[in-house]
């Protein structure tokens, strides 16, 4: 480029005189936007290629911050579900104040529907975890709260339960071939029936407790959130039908926690007994 402007100012009208050589005229539009040009010798493929959402690096430290805030949020809710079993006066106090569960239940749905159906928040650090804090704080107590009117060894059976199924189902869904990202008309129809035999139960209650008919509603519950927990934990790994972007780290944990809560409180009314 330099001897290039230096020729083009030391360039007479002629073109012969002095025997200089003539510079090359610059390339054409076409030339410099297809790669001929030499500005334009870098393989683009593989800078494009370094900086996708499919690189396993992204992926793996993806799947790692999520797992990280999961263990944070079910340690958590470990935490407060066994203050609230094992400790009689924090059990007396709360189970003499349900308001507190009903005010943690609007704290709950206010917060999910923020973080699930908004976008900026869930990405905007640091309010994304401040909300997914106080939504970990209200699903946690509103957990405590239920099992303490079961009894402590069927709480602490129900967690192990609950921490079985939980592994044995993610180490399923990342070694199977199985797509359960591909299985949404399955988990629809599941979902389809625990709704009508919850509002079944519902009247029924009043009515007259039916435990076999309570037993089959916790059985549906227990294997849609088992399905479900496949599914998000699949959503994760991004080798699937269906993925979930490495931004949205807060949804894809909020979805797993929310399983894990579900499936146990389903496998709490399935195997716990309630206190005399």
């Amino acid at each position: 480029m330099t001897q290039g402007k230096i020729s083009l100012a030391s360039k007479t009208p002629s073109g012969a005189q002095g025997g200089g050589a003539v510079p090359e005229s610059p390339p054409s539009y076409e030339e410099a936007t297809t790669g001929s040009s030499p500005c334009h010798s870098f393989d683009e493929g593989e800078v494009l290629t370094e900086f996708t959402w499919e690189d396993k690096n992204i992926r793996r430290m993806f799947i790692r911050k999520v797992y990280s805030i999961l263990m944070i949020q079910l340690f958590v809710m470990v935490a407060i579900v066994a203050l609230f079993t094992f400790c009689e006066p924090v059990k007396i106090c709360i189970q003499a104040n349900p308001g507190w569960y009903w005010a943690s239940y609007a704290i709950f749905i206010a917060t999910y529907l923020t973080l699930s159906c908004c976008t900026a928040p869930r990405r905007k650090f640091p309010w994304n975890l401040i909300l997914l804090a106080i939504f970990t704080l209200s699903l946690s107590y509103m957990t405590a709260m239920l099992s303490s009117f079961y009894n402590t060894k069927s709480v602490v059976i129900c967690l192990g339960i609950t921490a079985l199924v939980c592994l044995s189902v993610t180490v399923f869904s990342f070694q199977t071939k199985i797509d359960f990202t591909s299985c949404q008309g399955v988990l629809f129809v599941l979902c389809t029936v625990l709704l009508y035999s919850g509002l079944f139960l519902i009247i029924v209650i009043p009515l007259g407790y039916v435990p076999w008919f309570h037993a089959i509603f916790a059985i549906v519950g227990a294997v849609l959130f088992t399905l479900f927990l496949a599914l998000d934990t699949q959503l994760l790994m991004g080798n699937k039908r269906h993925t979930i972007s490495p931004e949205e780290y807060i949804f894809a944990t909020l979805n797993i926690y929310l399983d894990i809560i579900y499936m146990f409180s389903f496998f709490l009314q399935l195997f716990g007994s309630e206190r005399n």
